[in-house]
This record gives structure tokens, sequence and C-alpha cells, in this order.
């Protein structure tokens, strides 16, 4: 049998809802027939998702701080407990940005820092707190598990502890954010001090054992092989499998800039949209995939809902980890409602749980953010 005519028979088998094993998505990610993959995947997102809208949401990133006792070659933003440039922000700065997020239509924030050598789980329950009874209706999708396994560390508890203390001080969903590769020996070959693959998913675990909901992400592009590639998706299946708690899958490319990483070759488009149409076709029981945009630019993010994905991801009022790399790609609600429509689909505001926003509350965004727009209050990025 020919390689091609193997993929073919790998990706009728995907779209005919069989699942497909580790041997398959390898043999897809050493193809180059893009346009037969992209395709797959279409159409396995289509099954997936036959409604005639495609969403997105609107919150905003906020790194409460970058002080950071892992340390990560691919990241640009940390610094380190004794840096003259790490910062922790006031409480009245970070709840302006919440405010601001609101005012935007924003319904979420996703907040996270870096592995703080100080605070204790107090600190964060009060600074939920203070967000929660200023902001109830909006969600917080926060700390990712390299920070939620540090928090183990640093107050000794078990994680189930920890987590549960959190949820009741008002964390509402957990990110994705630390998966990088979930393999050991590219963990640790990238980063020292971090979460390693089997606490990563512990975390995600337990979160979703109390009922609770994430996203799953990854990094790629840098020293991992398509094999290790393959076995990330396999590690997220097979929980998914056990807890049923992603909502969603994000991939994106690694970005070398002013990185301790920075020798290494960044991996164009073509790659990225055959990992996203891979991870479709794979990722049989996570319902929603995003868009990258904010790694790819306005056009291959808008081409990723032609390669299985469902989601353009959010309007980020703010981002500043990928953009200390380098990359800052920006683009306004209407461009991203735009990019959905020229696909033929409506385009819906949603919350993190997939729930589409009431069309009210949608066109009072619409509005505020034209309105933020035409006075260049406004910078999204990532």
């Amino acid at each position: 049998m020919s390689r091609s005519s193997s993929v073919r028979d790998i990706l009728d088998k995907a779209v005919a809802g069989t699942r497909l094993d580790d041997a398959d998505a390898l043999a897809l990610l050493q193809s180059h027939d893009l346009a037969a993959i992209g395709a797959a995947a279409e159409a396995v997102s289509r099954q997936k998702h036959p409604e005639s809208y495609r969403t997105y949401n609107i919150d905003r990133n906020i790194n409460y701080t970058n002080v950071c006792t892992a340390v990560c070659d691919f990241c640009a933003f940390y610094r380190g407990p004794k840096s003259d440039e790490g910062y922790v922000l006031p409480r009245e700065v970070l709840l302006q940005k919440i405010q601001e997020t609101v005012d935007l239509g924003g319904n979420q924030i996703l907040l996270q820092g870096g592995l703080h050598p100080q605070f204790k789980l107090d600190w964060y329950e009060e600074m939920l707190g203070d967000i929660k009874s200023r902001f109830p209706q909006v969600n917080v999708h926060g700390f990712s598990p390299p920070e939620l396994h540090h928090f183990t560390k640093m107050n000794r508890l078990s994680i189930t502890e920890v987590l549960t203390r959190l949820k009741a001080a008002g964390l509402g969903s957990i990110p994705g954010g630390g998966a990088e590769i979930l393999n050991d020996r590219v963990r640790g070959e990238i980063t020292r001090g971090k979460v390693m693959t089997d606490d990563w998913l512990g975390v995600m675990r337990a979160w979703h054992e109390l009922g609770g909901v994430s996203s799953a992400t990854m990094m790629f592009g840098h020293v991992e092989t398509l094999a290790e590639r393959v076995e990330h998706l396999r590690r997220l299946r097979e929980l998914q499998d056990e807890t049923g708690g992603f909502t969603a899958f994000i991939c994106w490319t690694f970005q070398p800039e002013h990185t301790e990483m920075s020798e290494l070759p960044k991996i164009g488009s073509f790659e990225y949209l055959k990992m996203l149409a891979v991870s479709r076709l794979y990722l049989d029981n996570i319902p929603n995939l995003q868009s990258s945009w904010v790694t790819q630019g306005l056009k291959i993010g808008q081409m990723a809902l032609m390669f299985g994905a469902n989601d353009m991801g959010s309007l980020m009022i703010e981002e500043n980890v990928v953009a200390e790399a380098g990359t800052v790609h920006y683009l306004s609600l209407q461009q991203i409602r735009g990019s959905i429509e020229e696909h033929g689909f409506e385009p819906r505001q949603r919350d993190v749980f997939y729930n589409l926003v009431d069309q009210e509350l949608e066109q009072k965004a619409i509005t505020a953010n034209a309105d933020a727009s035409a006075r260049e209050l406004v910078q999204v990025s990532l």
C-alpha cells in the first residue's frame, strides 16, 4: 500500500467516526498532503458542529505577577525572584483591568502569573474574593496547572484541598497553560523547576473530579519529535475519556524570539494547520478546537476554520506572554466577526463553557468595542 493510499484510508476512517490510533496520527503528521488532511478535519468539525454559527469570546489576559521560580528556556515573560523587573499588580489595578473588560462586553478574565516564592494560598483566596465580590458575573479562568501544583508545595496541601479552597473562593475554570509538550524528556530539556507530565495531568484530573472544566493546550515546534506530539494528544485524550472535563483544545507554534531558544527556526503556517487538523481528527472526545490567530495572524487564523477549528478564540484586550516573545497580532472584534462571516457562518459570542451569550448583550459588546476602537483606546493582542 502506498503512503498516499494509507493516508487516505486513515482520513476515511476518521471521517467515518472510527478512533485513530497513535500510528495513524503519526502517519498524518509525516504526510505533506495538507489539503486532504484539512478537508477531513473540516468534515469532522462540521459533524461535531452542524450549527450555522462559529464562536468567539471576549476576555482579558491578566498576569498578576511575572515573578517565577521556574526557569523556562522558551519564556520571554518571566523574571526571577531577585529581578528588578519583577512586579505584582496592585489589587486596584487588577480590578480596574476587569472593569475595563466588563465595559467592553467581556464575561471572563484569564488570570495567570508565575510561580511566586512568597504568597500562600490565602493570598490567592483573597484575590479571588475581591474579584468575585466586585464582579460576580465574571468567570475567573485562572491559575494554570504549574501554578496550582506550585501552590501544593508552598502550602503542603494536596491538590484536591488547594482546588477545593480556590473553587470556594471563586475560581470558575482552569486554563491549559504550561502543558507545552506532555512528555518528560521534552519538559526536562526546556524547563527546570516546573511541573512534569503526570502532575500536570493530575491537576486537571482533580479539578474535573470536583466538577470543574478546563481547556487543554499544546505549544509545539521546538525540541519535540512528531511522535512526542502524538503522545501529548494521547495523554489528553486518555484523561478526557476518564473525566470529560476538557471543553476545548488550543495549539500554537513556539515563538522563539527573545527567548533562550532563539536559535531554533520558527515553524510556519503549513505545520500549524496540519497540527491543528490532525488534532481535530485524533481528539475525537474534545468538543471544541480554537484558532490561534494570536501566533498565526488574521489570514491563517481564519483558515483554521477550514482545518478543524470551530472557534476563533478570544478578543484579547490584553496579552503579555506571547507579546514579550515578539509576536504581536492585533485583531479587532469586527475583524474576528468578519473572519467568521467570510466562511459563511454567523459569528456568535460565547462564554468559557461554550454557551452562547444573549444576543442583546452581544450587540452591546459590538457597539462598545466599535466605540472604543474609534477612540483608539483598545489594543487587541495575542
